[in-house]
């Protein structure tokens, strides 16, 4: 089904997803592009057993999970005030569990909403904003705890963690951001090129794809940490209380946005990549010869006699 081809980002899992939901809006382009915008949502949810929904809450869409015991999460940016986020990209995410028929069963496992109230203080988790990787680790933490985790899941990538010295098993392909003289003053950066040399390096598209994925994942990806550090960089900055420190604070949270966005246009670029395949050469022909080799003459069938009655 589209929907499920265009928001899941990891071919190579093991375990199958979560379904999807079974409703005529599946289909919609509409639906589609919000089930897209939320794909770093409901794909780690899917991966754990969990089926996923996009509705519209309040004022704005949420996720809305079901769970085993017949109670359901809430996954929502602010309602109210509402959010003036687009759809999948909240300042911060609210994660309630509620029951159809169990009022006293609300709880709410995650916000990192900043509130509107200054007398109420802010939960710890506001410091994440709308980071995902939070919120998933808070929900796997709590549904564990309740045993309502339908399928456990170890994470498959992990973030690029780059350190000065070689690991045992790094390539041996030069590094082509080295300094003339061999050294390095930019360890991050550093980590990336080495990323890149390895893709310059690789002869199958698949393992180019693989890459990608650590560019690219979702939750543990280089883009969406990307996003987290400028977010946090946003968050320093406004802590001077300047003018100029509120500036740049707005300047560094559009950058972690359009940093996501851009995560959110490339999400199908590892499948994409892994679907290709290096053309084969046709065969070359040798040049013909001068003169055709004889063939030896045909043997025509000897003509039987009719017999007549």
């Amino acid at each position: 089904m589209a929907a499920d081809e265009t928001s899941t980002p990891d071919a190579r899992r093991v375990a199958p997803l979560a379904p999807l939901p079974d409703h005529r809006n599946v289909d919609t382009p509409w639906w589609q592009e919000l089930w897209r915008r939320h794909a770093h949502i409901t794909t780690p949810l899917r991966e754990r057993g969990l089926e996923c929904d996009i509705e519209f809450g309040l004022s704005a869409y949420i996720v809305r999970v079901s769970l085993p015991d017949d109670s359901y999460l809430i996954i929502s940016p602010p309602q109210e005030p509402p959010s003036e986020r687009p759809p999948g990209n909240p300042e911060g995410w609210i994660a309630t569990r509620e029951h159809p028929d169990d009022q006293a069963l609300f709880e709410v496992i995650y916000d990192s909403a900043s509130s509107a109230d200054p007398s109420v203080p802010e939960r710890s988790e506001a410091r994440h904003g709308g980071s995902a990787a939070p919120l998933i680790e808070a929900i796997d933490q709590r549904l564990t705890q309740l045993g309502l985790l339908p399928r456990p899941v170890s994470p498959t990538a992990s973030v690029l963690v780059p350190t000065a010295t070689p690991t045992p098993h790094a390539p041996e392909t030069p590094n082509t951001c080295d300094t003339a003289d061999g050294t390095t003053f930019y360890v991050y950066g550093d980590a990336l090129c080495a990323l890149t040399d390895q893709l310059n390096a690789t002869e199958s598209h698949a393992d180019a794809a693989a890459l990608l994925h650590q560019i690219l994942d979702p939750i543990n990806g280089l883009l969406e940490q990307l996003s987290d550090f400028f977010e946090a960089a946003g968050k320093k900055a406004k802590e001077a209380e300047q003018d100029d420190g509120f500036d740049l604070s707005h300047d560094l949270a559009d950058a972690a946005a359009e940093i996501r966005a851009l995560g959110e246009v490339l999400h199908v670029a590892e499948d994409r990549m892994r679907a290709l395949t290096r053309l084969v050469p046709a065969p070359q022909l040798t040049s013909a010869p001068d003169r055709p080799p004889s063939l030896p003459p045909r043997v025509l069938p000897v003509a039987q006699p009719r017999h007549t009655r």
